[in-house]
């Protein structure tokens, strides 16, 4: 799920939080396992399979093939880096033992900023009718991605031989891309298909009870703006009571309003169908699957895509109530509103609790970023 917006879930309340995610130059500072707040009580044992997922990943790159992170990052930037580590992980059978063999933990400095994500399920059809009348776009073939003259990557168009910006969602919605045959399935809501672009993948309930997923398969390049701060600068919403809840509630009770509303926000996003298993999540930017609680969206100029995370946050529980979090997940995803060092989106699931986190989750917290040690560095005998 391309995070961009795996598209970073609840962008839409980033607005509200802009301390913690103006982006401000990455500070390390080397610590020990001991000193992670609930190391001891960590699941290990579920940790093998996304470690080895990850490092099955990273050995099918050339060893020179950039991950991404920060310059300020001492080791664990190119997929060479991890060689060592990952061939160390095919004989090991004691996660917690090989961890705190293979990496070397360094907090970042001034805290850290987490919110949630998932997998939104929708009721929609394939077919055009009744009440689906909304429709999900696959990519335009004539959205293009271009290399601008001061050589940073542009997405737009070509129109009699002048480039020019996508269609933004104010035109699309009135039909810029009417005739193309670009429809995939068709939705009851384009509220539904607003918060579908908003997390970046999503299930689809079909009428006869079957799924289907859609997957995120790039943006029109134009500028996302969150609707949580729209509203709360038209003064519709209270800064406090923005959530994914309220912001859909608000769009659902001014029909006259709503594609107006919407339409503030002029990214938009397009899908593909994704056949692949239903028991795991959307796959992340970083080309694989998604694991509940264990999967981040990063800043990947900050985190390199692998990179295991010790985040100590605070959870909604069953009662609504902020309950300490405290567990290693992995940079697998990005998101068009996750910026910065300390700040990530963590991929809640799906179904409604995984909503009820996702939509709830805006918390600060620490972060620890776990780099690869070069081989002469590990511990191991």
């Amino acid at each position: 799920m391309k995070k961009l917006l795996t598209l970073a879930a609840l962008a839409f309340v980033a607005g509200c939080a802009t301390q913690n995610e103006t982006s401000a130059p990455l500070s390390l500072t080397a610590t020990s396992f001991d000193a992670l707040a609930g190391w001891n009580r960590e699941d290990f044992s579920s940790l093998l399979p996304v470690l080895r997922q990850n490092c099955h990943r990273v050995m099918q790159l050339p060893p020179e093939t950039p991950l991404g992170g920060a310059d300020e990052l001492p080791y664990g930037r190119e997929a060479g880096n991890w060689s060592a580590a990952c061939a160390a992980l095919e004989t090991t059978t004691d996660a917690r033992s090989y961890v705190q063999t293979w990496f070397q933990p360094y907090a970042v400095d001034g805290g850290a900023f987490y919110t949630g994500y998932f997998e939104p399920q929708i009721e929609a059809s394939l077919t055009r009718g009744g009440p689906y009348q909304t429709p999900v776009y696959e990519r335009p073939k004539d959205l293009v991605r271009t290399k601008a003259t001061n050589g940073q990557m542009v997405t737009g168009r070509w129109d009699n031989g002048q480039f020019k910006p996508y269609y933004d969602r104010a035109q699309i919605d009135q039909g810029a891309l009417d005739g193309q045959g670009l429809e995939i399935a068709w939705l009851k809501s384009p509220v539904d298909l607003f918060f579908l672009q908003i997390q970046g993948s999503g299930r689809l309930i079909l009428p006869d009870g079957s799924q289907i997923r859609m997957s995120y398969d790039g943006k029109n390049g134009q500028p996302y703006v969150p609707l949580g701060r729209v509203l709360v600068q038209d003064n519709e919403l209270a800064s406090s009571a923005v959530s994914m809840d309220s912001i859909r509630g608000w769009l659902e009770a001014h029909p006259d309003r709503m594609m107006a509303m919407m339409e503030r926000n002029p990214n938009y996003v397009f899908f593909r169908r994704d056949d692949g298993s239903l028991a795991q999540g959307a796959t992340g930017a970083f080309g694989v699957p998604l694991t509940a609680g264990r999967s981040v969206a990063v800043d990947r100029s900050v985190i390199p895509f692998a990179t295991p995370l010790w985040i100590e946050t605070k959870l909604p529980d069953a009662k609504g109530q902020p309950a300490p979090w405290q567990h290693l997940v992995f940079a697998q995803d990005i998101g068009t509103d996750i910026k910065g060092a300390g700040r990530a989106d963590l991929f809640t699931g799906w179904g409604a609790f995984a909503q009820y986190v996702a939509g709830n989750l805006h918390e600060g917290g620490r972060m620890v970023v776990l780099l690869p040690r070069p081989p002469a560095d590990s511990s191991a005998p």
